[in-house]
């Protein structure tokens, strides 16, 4: 059964698209079957695994509002190994077209469940706003990751974020959990970013994950050549972080489910 992680902050330019495609590429380098589902309109993060939004025959909008099978929504041949239900534009008018539309929350969560058995982790990149694209995310999800910068009023954002999410939860998907905070775009040699660091160590624990994603020059170019870091420059810190993030993500996973013991 498919674990299902949206990524989402409301705050945008923490990194999220950037560990949405890193994250999916580096699992699906340690062979796991991977779907990735780009729920923003911007499509960035469709054009970052090597697929044009404005060629896609399918994206989200079909998927949600026309109610096209999953499997013909589907791209195969991505960059970064891993398949993709693609955004562009036209998601924006799936998000206004939901608001008409009965069990408008769970749309997405419907279309998963014909696949949930074929892939071991599917991502959701959700917009940087609380609407009806996000809902359906975290109506689907089991988990959410929240990616943040470790800057001033980062705290205060984060405790507000975390708040909306379980009041969301409550009403839409009672088991949704937070599956970890990651810090992104790092600088060690940033007193702040220290500063706020140890902050949210003390503030959320074990939810915070051990593995920063550093402030890195590849993890920026990499998709202006349409391609996760990994197949970019795989020595770099950047895609080294994201292989980190996606092994510690099973670690949890293996720790949460252990093994059944023979009788």
């Amino acid at each position: 059964m498919a674990k299902v992680i949206a990524i989402a902050n409301q705050k945008g330019g923490v990194g999220k698209t950037t560990t949405a495609v890193n994250v999916a590429a580096s699992m699906a380098a340690t062979k796991r079957k991977v779907l990735l589902i780009d729920l923003d309109p911007q499509g960035n993060a469709t054009m970052a695994s090597g697929v044009d939004k404005y060629e896609a025959e399918a994206t989200c909008f079909e998927l949600l509002i026309e109610e096209k099978p999953i499997d013909d929504v589907i791209v195969k041949e991505t960059s970064g190994k891993y398949d993709l239900i693609a955004a562009n534009g036209d998601v924006t008018a799936a998000e206004i077209k939901l608001m008409e539309m009965f069990a408008r929350e769970v749309r997405l969560r419907n279309a998963l469940a014909s696949v949930a058995d074929y892939y071991d982790f599917i991502f959701i990149d959700c917009p940087p706003s609380l609407n009806q694209l996000t809902v359906n995310a975290l109506a689907a999800a089991d988990s959410v990751l929240v990616p943040m910068q470790c800057e001033y009023y980062a705290l205060e954002g984060l405790t507000a974020l975390m708040d909306t999410i379980q009041k969301l939860a409550s009403v839409v998907n009672p088991a949704l959990k937070i599956e970890g905070v990651l810090r992104t775009m790092y600088d060690p040699r940033n007193r702040l970013a220290n500063d706020v660091s140890e902050q949210l160590k003390r503030h959320f624990g074990e939810q915070v994950y051990r593995t920063v994603i550093p402030r890195n020059v590849r993890l920026a170019e990499a998709p202006s050549f349409s391609m996760p870091a990994m197949y970019y420059d795989k020595s770099s810190a950047g895609a080294k972080a994201y292989l980190a993030l996606a092994g510690e993500i099973l670690r949890r996973r293996e720790k949460a489910n252990p093994p059944a013991k023979a009788s």
